[in-house]
Formats: structure tokens, C-alpha cells, sequence
């Protein structure tokens, strides 16, 4: 394995990203040290020609991986990410044991004793979070990203009050964290799309892992991919021009979470939408990254919508 690095200024990055967020499939590692202006960037690579292409194009320089490089990143990113309340992604089997011991069974209620007032509501439901352990490895998505982040949160909210058995298709698995969340969520039919190899070899082991049936991974270019079926979530994390490309396919789904965007992108990616019929219901920002709920324009809208339901309704501007 090979790891990419240069450093850059705002203004080069600003005008070379989208090409490196290509070269990188949307793995481009970006570093900001406080007191210093200029930025880290980071990309790993599976192969010297893969390397030796970005040093040519960008510059940095090029640097061998060690082995174990793998579990010394997982040592380095092991908190726990919780997403709402039903769901907690943790990086490793260890630590998914010790989060099993200290998150609170699901109690029922406790019957009133006779001389307890009757007025006395009973003890509420104290509900245990779904668990998965998303390992770090060379496919995109353990969560932490803001990208990933934001899409499992939407995933949470969107199907807060579903029935079990909805139908999902996410665009670009990687380590198939958003097919298997969405699992862990409730779902019934679950598919993972990814011209990765080794994305595809990993999504199927974190399968394993966390012993999920029910989830198929498959090896395509979402470019050709074309739904079999009406799909109640559509998700999607790749890079801008990508999923521009790829909108006339989805507009006949159900829902979209689409992820991937930078802010700077925003305005184009809402226009795209717009061209596809499609209706922005919600968004996300953090830091310089977005992520976008929609769905196709004239669609009844769902309560089930969490508490920022803007569906058939007044929807907060865009900023």
C-alpha cells in the first residue's frame, strides 16, 4: 500500500479538489493543524501506479505503508459513534463486547404495586441501541467522515417509525456501512453497489461480522446501474459530478439520501435535482461537506419524517 501526501494552500486545493476527489473515488484526507495555513492532504493508494499517477498530476511525495498500518489507524479511531437512538457503530468486536455490557437492556414495565397512586405512570421502555462494528480498512466508510455521518443520521430519522421490511439501495458501499446500518434499522431487501473489489470483499465481511443476513453486495459501475424495482431509500455517497450524472436513474425510487457534496457544489447539485423533478426535503452541513434528503416533486409527503418534517409543507431556505 502506498499513502499520497502533499501539503497546499486554500487556494490550490480550492481549485484542484474535485479532480483529486476524483483520482481518490471521494477518499481524499484533508488535515487542517491549528496555527497553520497550509493544509495536509492524504490519499491512500492500492498500488505504485496509482501513486506515481497523483505525484505526477499534483506533486507531494509517496510513501510506503507498513502492514500493520490498518490496526494502527483503528487504534487511533475507536470512540464510538451513536446515530439517534437506535443505532451504535463501534470500530472494533472488542469494543462492540464491552458497549453490549454497558448499554441498558430494554426493561418492560413494571406492574404498579396495590398501594401505589394510580395516577403514577408506569416506568417508560428503556430501549438498548442496535450495534455494528464497521473495522477501519481500505474501503471508504467507518462512519467518521462527515459524509457517512450525516447519511446514517438521515437513515435513522427518515425511518424512525417505518415497519420493518423497506427496501434500500446504496450507491457506492464502500465498507457497506450505510446497507448494513440500514439492516440494523429495520430493513428487509438491502443492496450495496461498488466498483471496488475490495470495497465489495470487506462490505460482505463486516456482513459477516456482525452476522446480518439479507444484505446483497454487488460489483458494478453505479454509472449502469438500473433498478430491478421500486426502492423506498436510495442512498448514495459519491463525489458531485457523479451523482449529477447518475439522477435521471433515481428519480423513480422513493427516497434519496445523497451525500458526498461540498458546500461549494451546493447550488449545482440543487439545480440538478430541479431538473429531475426532484424535491429538496432536507439538508445537512458540517464542516465543508453536505448531505441532502429528497425526493421526486409532487410525492405525498410522510409524518414519518422525524421532527424536521418539511414534507408538503414550508421548507427552511437553503444555506
Amino acid at each position: 500500500m502506498y499513502l499520497w501526501r502533499r501539503t497546499a494552500e486554500i487556494r490550490w486545493l480550492k481549485a484542484c479538489e474535485d479532480l483529486l476527489q476524483a483520482h481518490a473515488h471521494g477518499q481524499l484526507v484533508i488535515v487542517r493543524r491549528p496555527a497553520r495555513k497550509r493544509l495536509e492532504l492524504e490519499i491512500v493508494c492500492r498500488s505504485r501506479r496509482d501513486s506515481s499517477a497523483l505525484l505526477a498530476e499534483f506533486g507531494g511525495r509517496i510513501e510506503t505503508l507498513p502492514r500493520n498500518w490498518l490496526d494502527r489507524f483503528a487504534r487511533g479511531y475507536a470512540k464510538r459513534i451513536k446515530i439517534g437512538k437506535r443505532l451504535i457503530v463501534v470500530r472494533s468486536m472488542s469494543e462492540l463486547r464491552r458497549c453490549s455490557v454497558r448499554c441498558p437492556q430494554r426493561s418492560p414495565h413494571h406492574r404498579a404495586r396495590p398501594d401505589t397512586l394510580r395516577t403514577a405512570p408506569p416506568a417508560a421502555h428503556t430501549i438498548k441501541p442496535a450495534l455494528l462494528a464497521i473495522p477501519a480498512s481500505l474501503a471508504f466508510g467507518t462512519g467518521e467522515h462527515a459524509a457517512t455521518a450525516m447519511s446514517l443520521r438521515f437513515l435513522e430519522q427518515l425511518t424512525r417509525r417505518w415497519n420493518p421490511g423497506w427496501s434500500l439501495v446504496d450507491l457506492g458501499t464502500g465498507s457497506g456501512i450505510l446497507a448494513l446500518a440500514a439492516k440494523r434499522l429495520g430493513a428487509g431487501l438491502v443492496i450495496g453497489v461498488d466498483n471496488d473489489p475490495a470495497a465489495i470483499s470487506m462490505a460482505k465481511s463486516n456482513a459477516r461480522l456482525n452476522k446480518i443476513r439479507g444484505a446483497t453486495f454487488q460489483l458494478g459501475d453505479v454509472r449502469r446501474w438500473n433498478p430491478a424495482q421500486k426502492t423506498d431509500v436510495i442512498t448514495a455517497n459519491l463525489y458531485s459530478d457523479l451523482l449529477i450524472e447518475i439522477l435521471p436513474k433515481l428519480r423513480g425510487g422513493g427516497w434519496l439520501i445523497l451525500s458526498g457534496i461540498l458546500c461549494s457544489q451546493r447550488d449545482e447539485l440543487v439545480g440538478a435535482l430541479q431538473r429531475n423533478h426532484l424535491d429538496v426535503i432536507d439538508m445537512k452541513r458540517r464542516g465543508k461537506w453536505m448531505a441532502f434528503l429528497a425526493r421526486r416533486i409532487g410525492t405525498l409527503g410522510t409524518p414519518d419524517y422525524g421532527p424536521a418534517n418539511f414534507c408538503g409543507g414550508d421548507r427552511p431556505p437553503l444555506q
